[in-house]
């Protein structure tokens, strides 16, 4: 017979000896994050996250493809006002303002503890890393990010007589080639137009500054307290865009579609199509003619646009999911992994180190247009960003869009958006 004491003993034994047999539950986090071009990109992510959970089997991952990026903020945004947001997102760079000022993301500074955490933060390219900080605070990661390209027709150039390895380099040389890339029918009918700037709400305002900045001018403040979008240089290149349709003939009248821009290019519709780095592997896959891939022209001067996403981690989730999200953020980040993404997509891998790794730098000998958005950073300005973004970033694609189907002039349209933009900023710049 046992005393009680040594039956409590046995007991308590057992018990330890039960717990230990059993795996500690894992941290759950939530991934939501945006597909914005061509390809089986959810497979891809997909597998990023089997190989995190493997290489972390404490942390689960419910990884969440959301749409595109204004989809997947709006869900993001209303998912942390009912108090459900997630762990961990892929959100525009220009979101940064927005997610500040309601107070629903964290400073990575926070995570940030170890020399090897303060090495990997210094491994981002400037140029990236800037759009993630405000009031000294770094709030997100670079991710997915870009410069916005010109695909172009090799084959189209040559039956143009034009030289296909001398895309435009200038406005003027643009409309000069535009005019003889542009084809019609016996009927008069266009049926491959020179040039396709996509113009829908969401993309309008990203591609619209890169032609402000070739022009010589931005949209906003580094702040994002203030907008010039009827700066005279601003309303210059807006009166150029529209002309590149009703005076030159040589661009789709109305609305060039962002969704059906890649399309349109591949089944000769277009013959250069401005969009995004991150569409190359997806027309490189699909393209049935010889293509290139340029940096943008220039008035005189040659300039783009940065663009895509950072990765934010949400306030409201508990400690232990920070700190599993900061893990996952840190292993989407790596080299290794950020060089296969731009594989995978064409997005500019936002670390110097990513592209000495074997893998980038045989993909670049192999596909030299893969190294032209990264080439084109230095001449590239941030995209609109600015407090209240969606508001200022609607008011300013409503302006856009009035005028290139003719319902405004430029200097009005620009007016208007001012206007409307300077309404909304006015409580940020007291």
């Amino acid at each position: 017979m046992f005393s009680p004491v040594m039956k409590n003993a046995l007991f308590a034994g057992a018990s330890a000896l039960l717990l230990s047999s059993v795996p500690a539950l894992a941290t759950d986090i939530t991934f939501y994050y945006p597909v914005q071009v061509g390809g089986p990109l959810t497979q891809v992510m997909d597998g990023y996250v089997a190989d995190f959970e493997k290489a972390h089997p404490d942390i689960h991952v419910d990884a969440v493809y959301a749409g595109n990026y204004t989809d997947t903020t709006t869900k993001a945004m209303t998912a942390a006002k009912n108090g459900t947001p997630p762990t961990v997102a892929v959100l525009l760079a220009t979101d940064i303002f927005t997610l500040m000022d309601n107070e629903v993301v964290e400073p990575m500074d926070d995570f940030i503890k170890t020399d090897d955490d303060k090495t990997w933060v210094e491994g981002f390219m400037p140029a990236f890393l800037a759009s993630a900080k405000v009031d000294g605070h770094l709030w997100a990661v670079p991710f997915q990010r870009s410069t916005a390209v010109e695909f172009y027709n090799k084959d189209a150039f040559r039956a143009a007589g034009l030289d296909p390895e001398q895309p435009p380099k200038t406005w003027d040389e643009l409309v000069e080639m535009g005019q003889k890339l542009t084809l019609k029918d016996a009927s008069g009918t266009v049926t491959q137009y020179a040039i396709g700037i996509p113009g829908n709400s969401g993309s309008a305002q990203w591609l619209f500054g890169a032609l402000a900045a070739q022009n010589g001018a931005r949209l906003m403040s580094d702040d994002g307290k203030t907008t010039y979008f009827n700066d005279p240089k601003v309303v210059e290149a807006l009166q150029f865009w529209v002309d590149l349709g009703t005076k030159y003939g040589i661009h789709p009248d109305g609305i060039q579609q962002w969704g059906t821009t890649p399309q349109d290019f591949l089944e000769g519709r277009l013959a250069m199509a401005w969009t995004t780095t991150g569409n190359l592997t997806n027309i490189r896959k699909n393209a049935s003619f010889d293509f290139g891939i340029a940096p943008y022209p220039g008035h005189p001067d040659p300039a783009s646009v940065l663009g895509g996403g950072n990765l934010y981690i949400f306030k409201d989730a508990s400690d232990e999911q920070k700190a599993a999200a900061f893990e996952f953020v840190k292993f989407m980040t790596s080299a290794d992994l950020l060089a296969d993404w731009s594989i995978q997509t064409g997005y500019v891998a936002p670390r110097e180190d990513a592209w000495q790794t074997e893998t980038l730098k045989n993909y670049v000998s192999e596909v030299p247009a893969a190294d032209v958005a990264r080439q084109q950073i230095a001449v590239s300005v941030p995209e609109l960003s600015t407090y209240d973004s969606a508001r200022v970033g609607q008011a300013l694609n409503d302006g856009l869009q009035a005028a290139l189907t003719g319902q405004a002039t430029p200097q009005d349209a620009m007016d208007r958006a001012q206007e409307q933009a300077e309404r909304i900023l006015r409580p940020y710049q007291n």
